[in-house]
């Protein structure tokens, strides 16, 4: 199993962020073959106050060639290009291996 995780910087404007990942983004990633499942939070707490990221998004794939098939497609390319449109904090991704 490969997991690619995204990480999103705080954005300046958290309700709009909120509001564009569930009803425009979420549903392009979901549409990607070959997750799965995911999982996503907005309700992120660091050890000590503020978390240093405002939300998350995981998705497991069968092994990483699943994975990286499965960002070439149109949908994954499509869910890619919609991130600069809401996450205006930045992206941090990497995956690993469960």
């Amino acid at each position: 199993m490969q997991t690619l995780v995204v990480l999103y910087g705080h954005p300046l404007d958290h309700d709009a962020f909120r509001h564009h990942f569930t009803t425009v983004h979420l549903p392009l990633a979901r549409n990607i073959p070959g997750i799965r499942n995911y999982r996503h939070s907005h309700q992120l707490t660091g050890t000590e106050g503020t978390a240093p990221y405002f939300a998350l998004f995981e998705a497991d794939f069968d092994d990483e060639r699943a994975m990286r098939e499965a960002m070439t497609t149109a949908e994954g390319q499509l869910a890619n290009a919609d991130i600069p449109h809401f996450a205006s904090g930045g992206v941090t991704v990497f995956t690993y291996r469960r």
